[in-house]
C-alpha cells in the first residue's frame, strides 16, 4: 500500500511538471546510475533459545560488512526562480534554494563473513562454555529510497541562453524513508545448558526475509553543467544513515521448538552518481 502511495505521488508530479503553464518554474526530471558503498554496519545480532534443549541467549558478533552495489534513481525538483513554482512571485534571491524529490533503489547485501558467539545462560546471564565460538553470516538484502531534499546552489560560467551559469554546484539535505530487506544465514553453535562443561551443537539459521521502514538523514553534494538551455549533466554524491530492525522467528533445528533471531544493524551508505536532466 505505501509503495502504491508513492507511485501515485511521483504521478502526479509528473503531471505537473508536464504542465506549460508551470513550465516557467525551472523544474526539472533527472534519471541517474552510479555506485554504492556502505560502512561497516556494526550490526547487534541476536538469537534467542528460550525453552527446549538449549535455554540460552547467543550474542553473534558480526562487522556486518556489506557488498558494493550498483544504483538507480530519479529525482524531480524545482528551483525557485522570480517567475514562481505554481505562479508565486518569490524573490530573486530565492533563485538560489531549491527542493527536489529523490527515489534510489539498489541491492544491500552483507558478504560472506565471520565472528564469535557467546552463549549466555538465560536465566543468570552468564557466558556458558567457549565465548570465542565462530560463525558464519551472510545475508541478501534490498534498499529503496525516497529522500525529500532541499537544496542551495550557486551559478558560475554565465551566458545569454543559461543567465544564472552553465557549471551550478550545490549541496542538499534532508529526510527520507528508507526501505528495507535482509534474507539472512547464519552458523554457529549452541550449549546445553545441564552438562559441564557444555557440549557445544553445531547449527544453521535459515528465517525468512524480514523488511524494516525507518527516517533516515540525507546529505547530497553536486555539479551541475547546463550543456543545453533544456540539458544537464550531474555528477553527485550522497550519503545516507538509519537504523534498522529486522526480527525473525524460526524452528530449532535441533530440538523443533520455536526460536528468535533478530538483526539491528547501522547503515551508513556512500553513493557516487552521474545523472542527466531535462529542465522546464
Amino acid at each position: 500500500m505505501k509503495v502504491l502511495r508513492v507511485k501515485w505521488v511521483l504521478l502526479l508530479l509528473v503531471v505537473l511538471l508536464a504542465m506549460p503553464g508551470l513550465a516557467r518554474g525551472e523544474m526539472y526530471v533527472e534519471a541517474y546510475l552510479g555506485g554504492m558503498q556502505g560502512a561497516n554496519a556494526g550490526m547487534n545480532a541476536t538469537s534467542n533459545h528460550p525453552g527446549g534443549l538449549f535455554q540460552t541467549v547467543e550474542q553473534h558478533d558480526i562487522s556486518g560488512k556489506l557488498d558494493p552495489a550498483v544504483i538507480g534513481g530519479l529525482k524531480i525538483g524545482t528551483w525557485f526562480v522570480k517567475e514562481g513554482f505554481l505562479g508565486m512571485n518569490y524573490p530573486d534571491w530565492m533563485k538560489y534554494f531549491g527542493f527536489y524529490l529523490d527515489f534510489s533503489f539498489h541491492r544491500l547485501n552483507f558478504r560472506n563473513q565471520s565472528g564469535k558467539t557467546t552463549a549466555y545462560d538465560n536465566f543468570l546471564n552468564i557466558p556458558r562454555g567457549s565465548v570465542g565460538t565462530t560463525n558464519l553470516f551472510f545475508s541478501e538484502g534490498t534498499a529503496a529510497t525516497l529522500a525529500f531534499m532541499f537544496a542551495g546552489r550557486y551559478g558560475f560560467l554565465p551566458d545569454s541562453e543559461v543567465p544564472f551559469g552553465r557549471l551550478q554546484p550545490y549541496v542538499a539535505v534532508g529526510p527520507a524513508i528508507l526501505f528495507t530487506t535482509q534474507h539472512p544465514r547464519l552458523s554457529s553453535t549452541s550449549y546445553w545448558l545441564t552438562i559441564a562443561p557444555p557440549v557445544p551443537f553445531p547449527y544453521s539459521l535459515k528465517p525468512h526475509s524480514d523488511s524494516s521502514v525507518n527516517i533516515a538523514l540525507a546529505l547530497d553534494a553536486g555539479i551541475r553543467y547546463m550543456c543545453l538551455k533544456n540539458v544537464s549533466l550531474d555528477l553527485s554524491f550522497k550519503y545516507r544513515y538509519a537504523r534498522a530492525n529486522y526480527t525473525y522467528s524460526y524452528v530449532d533445528p535441533l530440538d523443533g521448538t520455536q526460536q528468535g533471531f533478530s538483526l539491528n544493524p547501522n547503515y551508513n551508505l556512500f553513493s557516487a552518481q552521474m545523472g542527466a536532466a531535462y529542465h522546464f
